[in-house]
C-alpha cells in the first residue's frame, strides 16, 4: 500500500532541515544556533546570505546587541557563517541548497581566504580570523590592493613580532590583522625586487624557528 504524500500547510516560508542544521545543533551554543536558525529562514535561498545588520537582529531576537555579536563572532570563528558588512552567508557545509554565486563572489571569497591563510600561519599569530579581521581584509581588496602587497605586510609584522619577542621576551602574541594593517602602507612603499622579499620570508623562517624552539622551553620551565 502506497504511503500518502505528505503536504505542507504552507508551501513558502520553510526551510530544508537536514544534516546541515544538525551539524551546527551540536557544535553551536544555543544563543547562537537560535540565531542560525533565524538566519536560514530567512536568507536567499540562491545565495545562502542575509542582509541584516546586528542591531536590527537584536531587535527581533530579542537580545541584546553586544550577545548578538558575540553569536556572530561565534558563526565566524566556527566556520558556520561569513560576515561581510552587514550580510551574513551561510558556508556550504551548512548551507542545504545548490548556491548561485556570482564572479565577484567566487573572487572575493578567494580573496580573503588567501589573506587569512597567509595571515594565521605564523607561531607568533593567535587569532581566529575574525569578523573585524574579514571586513578590514574585504576593505584592502575594495582598495585593490594585491594580495602579494598583504603577503609581504605580514612578513614585516611577523619578523618584527619574533624579533621583538627573543629579544626582550615572550610577549603577547598578534591577535588582530589590525597588527598588520599599520605596516600596509610600508610594504605598498618598498621599492624593492623579488629576492628582498625571498630574504625576508627566509629571515622569518628562522625567527620562527628560534621562536618556537624558545617558546618550548619556556613552556618546559614554567611547569
Amino acid at each position: 500500500m502506497r504511503s500518502s504524500r505528505l503536504k505542507l500547510k504552507s508551501p513558502s516560508g520553510w526551510f530544508a532541515a537536514g544534516r546541515e542544521v544538525e551539524a551546527a545543533l551540536f557544535l553551536l551554543s544555543e544563543s547562537a544556533f537560535r540565531l542560525f536558525v533565524y538566519i536560514c529562514l530567512r536568507a536567499e535561498r540562491s545565495t545562502g546570505s542575509l542582509q541584516m545588520k546586528p542591531a536590527k537582529l537584536a531587535g527581533v531576537l530579542a537580545k541584546s546587541s553586544d550577545q548578538v555579536l558575540r553569536d556572530l563572532e561565534q558563526l565566524a570563528h566556527l566556520d558556520v557563517c561569513r560576515i561581510i558588512g552587514d550580510r551574513i552567508v551561510v558556508q556550504d557545509g551548512f548551507w542545504p541548497y545548490e548556491r548561485v554565486c556570482s564572479e565577484a563572489e567566487t573572487g572575493s571569497s578567494t580573496y580573503i581566504a588567501a589573506v587569512k591563510r597567509a595571515f594565521l600561519r605564523h607561531s607568533c599569530v593567535a587569532s581566529a580570523f575574525t569578523a573585524a579581521d574579514e571586513k578590514l581584509a574585504r576593505e584592502w581588496q575594495r582598495r585593490a590592493v594585491p594580495i602579494e602587497t598583504v603577503g609581504h605586510a605580514i612578513l614585516l609584522g611577523v619578523a618584527r613580532k619574533y624579533t621583538a619577542c627573543l629579544n626582550h621576551g615572550l610577549q603577547t602574541r598578534i591577535t588582530g590583522l589590525e597588527y598588520i594593517a599599520g605596516i600596509l602602507s610600508e610594504a605598498e612603499h618598498v621599492s624593492a625586487g623579488p629576492s628582498y622579499w625571498t630574504y625576508v620570508a627566509r629571515k622569518v623562517e628562522a625567527l620562527e624557528s628560534e621562536y618556537r624552539k624558545r617558546y618550548k622551553l619556556a613552556c618546559v620551565e614554567t611547569k
